[in-house]
């Protein structure tokens, strides 16, 4: 919290901001697009527009809804506003402000109360699963629930799902697009007799509603006349049917957003909304804000080189980002023989940050996949460094933290006001086992006076900032952080993959993983979906503050054969990083008399235009046209395969995807030679395969062969 009152005039508010963040704030009316960059301040900018209109009188505080998409990120706004005397503004997400209308609303809109909303789909899904006679395991079912959600959010519906999911290449997991369209149909059926609605249906139904009853519609414009949206980049197709619903064709709203931040593309969210701002609301102003204050000149040295094509043009309209700090250290780049290696390597460095007085809560070790923390964790709990892992259990879900709120509560009544707060908040602690000194063990020992610390801790920043404050206050705080999700600082080095990581930021970030497979991560293809994963690694890097460590592993495990390469998206930094940045060596010039063959580009056999994807050129074919391969046969190797990933309890891409198969078809094998020389089939996936898929291609029937497989396995 800031120790400093709010200002009390509109001129203080707009002293108090750079000139591009001061052409926020200042015209307050009016469409208007910010195009933010990491660092640059667009919380500031937009919670002093608001309080600059608050002031102004353009704004009636109570009619302005400030949209994002965390309770944290809602609850900072708040915070904000609070601190800049700001009262009575809406900062909520985007499902919160929907559930608040929804229940609202429901009972003269439809009659009764709102349906609750079930807190995970899981369940839903493995009865709608079972019904279908499916086995999936667990990761399968967390698959279709995302799977279902994207269908939502990009307001389709079953019988439209199978078109647009190939249209989007989307892999439903293990099995087809029209047998995940039946089970997205028969999950709508069991959620209707449970009678619940997922948090999707939370927008959907607010959608519907007002769009058919416009004596509603016209309430909810009444009480909303301006709007602030963060994060724009990643409003999805349902959200902003939603948000133009609200809009109702005003022109009183603010986005702000940064296009190198895409990275939730997979879940339906999509740049194309900020970017073609301007087209929907004409006339509406362009700023942007480039005036990094986070990083140190060298990190953003490194950010921007990577968001920089190799003309010197810039990415995907990402803004330069122009540093504000001095000084700091160059980023490094190191490279370990394997994963273990790799973790044991960021443990040490850690233990060495942390004896120099370095915090740990202001360290971070971030990742591509959830599976690269088992390794970091392990190797943090050896060298006996505490941490916690960000997308793990919430802080206010932990059952110490519950027993304390709790325990403060029922003191609250009692405060009399003899004894600091932070001493009175120890002592009530300490009937849970709070002591200041912390326990030599770690692991939950650890974590639990960890939690209590935060809570001691959160008593002297309130006492800091509010100096006649008491338990009543520290208890009400509570409540809001409850509301909004917003956890207060542990100690402990955090853990978090980039998409967690996404709007925070520490002094000193440790970025792991940053090899071909992991950074770009192996199943992306196509340009759009590389250059997402180029900019989730930017996203990691503009988090750190003050130090910068990129590392790499050469191979998996122990062993192994070193196969890896360092990451492509950092050749263009190999003036920063060194030559080891490159991922391909630099060409020497070709012995005298040698001639260098360029490589061909690979066509559509059907249509002869170049072919940019991995599964176009796996195909041969563009996806446009028309299939060359036998569809019988091709529809026989996806039964085969389809039985083999549930017998397997795998996803089905996994035993081969869609276009190895296609080319499988079209080639027809009759021996395991033919079949070695199709892209897709490895030595390993030859040994396991090759008899089934030769024999399914020859006509046997599909189950039978995956049956027979099976059994000879089991014996």
């Amino acid at each position: 919290m800031s120790t400093q009152p709010g200002p009390q005039s509109a001129d203080e508010i707009l002293a108090a901001l750079d000139p591009e963040q001061r052409e926020v704030a200042a015209n307050p009316s009016g469409p208007m697009v910010v195009l933010a960059g990491a660092g640059t301040g667009k919380t500031r900018a937009i919670t002093h527009r608001i309080a600059y209109g608050v002031r102004s009188g353009a704004y009636q505080p109570q009619r302005v809804l400030a949209v994002t998409f965390t309770a944290r990120a809602a609850g900072e706004m708040r915070t904000r506003l609070r601190d800049l005397g700001v009262v009575g503004v809406q900062a909520r997400t985007f499902h919160a402000a929907a559930l608040r209308q929804l229940h609202y609303f429901w009972p003269s809109a439809i009659g009764g109360a709102a349906p609750e909303v079930m807190p995970h789909k899981i369940p839903v899904v493995a009865e709608a699963a079972s019904r279908m006679g499916m086995r999936l395991d667990r990761s399968e079912l967390r698959d279709v629930a995302s799977e279902i959600e994207w269908s939502k959010v990009s307001l389709l519906t079953p019988e439209t799902y199978a078109a647009a999911a190939r249209r989007a290449r989307r892999e439903p997991p293990g099995m087809d697009h029209t047998a995940m369209a039946r089970l997205i149909s028969t999950y709508e059926d069991v959620k209707g007799e449970r009678g619940v609605i997922d948090f999707e249906d939370v927008l959907l139904l607010t959608v519907g509603i007002l769009e058919e009853r416009e004596d509603i519609a016209r309430t909810v414009r009444d009480q909303y006349r301006h709007f602030v949206v963060d994060e724009y980049q990643d409003v999805n197709a349902l959200q902003q049917r939603l948000l133009d619903l609200w809009l109702g064709g005003r022109g009183d709203i603010c986005v702000v957003g940064d296009p190198a931040q895409t990275i939730y593309s997979f879940t339906g969210a999509t740049p194309e909304h900020l970017l073609g701002f301007t087209r929907h609301h004409p006339g509406a102003q362009t700023v942007r804000l480039v005036r990094n204050y986070r990083s140190t000149p060298p990190v953003l040295a490194l950010a921007n080189r990577m968001l920089t094509d190799t003309n010197g043009q810039r990415r995907g309209g990402a803004v330069e980002l122009v540093p504000q700090r001095e000084g700091g250290n160059p980023p490094s780049l190191t490279a370990l023989d394997d994963d273990p290696a790799e973790a044991a390597w960021v443990a040490d460095k850690v233990k060495g940050l942390a004896a120099q007085g370095r915090p740990l809560s202001e360290i971070a070790v971030l990742f591509r996949t959830n599976g690269q923390s088992e390794a970091l964790e392990s190797a943090l709990a050896d060298a006996e460094v505490p941490y916690l892992v960000k997308g793990g259990e919430r802080f206010f879900s932990r059952k110490e933290v519950r027993e304390a709120v709790l325990l403060l509560r029922g003191a609250a009544r009692s405060d009399d006001g003899s004894k600091p707060l932070p001493a009175l908040v120890a002592d009530v602690l300490g009937g849970i086992g709070w002591h200041e000194d912390p326990p030599a063990s770690t692991g939950a020992v650890r974590s639990r006076w960890e939690s209590l610390k935060a809570l001691v801790d959160l008593s002297a920043r309130l006492t800091a900032a509010s100096p006649e404050a008491r338990l009543p206050e520290l208890v009400r705080d509570l409540d809001e952080r409850i509301a909004a999700q917003h956890a207060p600082d542990v100690e402990g080095v955090t853990l978090a993959s980039l998409h967690a990581a996404k709007g925070l930021e520490w002094d000193v970030v440790f970025l792991v993983g940053c090899s071909d497979g992991l950074l770009p991560i192996m199943m992306a293809e196509g340009v759009e979906e590389i250059e997402e994963e180029r900019r989730l690694m930017y996203v990691g890097v503009t988090r750190a503050r003050e130090v910068l460590h990129l590392s790499w592993a050469r191979a998996r495990t122990p062993g192994a054969r070193p196969t890896r390469r360092v990451s492509r998206f950092l050749d263009q930094a190999a003036s920063i990083l060194g030559e080891g940045a490159r991922s391909t060596p630099k060409r020497t010039s070709a012995p005298r008399g040698s001639k260098l063959k360029p490589s061909r580009p690979k066509v559509c056999k059907v249509c002869g235009t170049e072919l940019n994807t991995a599964t176009e050129r796996a195909s041969g074919r563009c996806p446009e046209c028309p299939p060359t391969y036998d569809e019988a046969t091709f529809e026989r190797l996806r039964a085969w395969r389809l039985a083999v990933s549930r017998a397997a309890s795998v996803p089905a891409f996994v035993v081969f995807t869609d276009a190895t198969l296609e080319a499988i078809a079209e080639a027809e094998p009759t021996q395991q030679r033919e079949l070695s020389a199709i892209s897709g089939v490895g030595p390993r996936k030859l040994s396991q395969y090759a008899d089934q898929v030769l024999a399914v291609v020859g006509g046997a029937d599909p189950d039978e062969v995956a049956a027979t497989a099976v059994g000879e396995g089991e014996e």
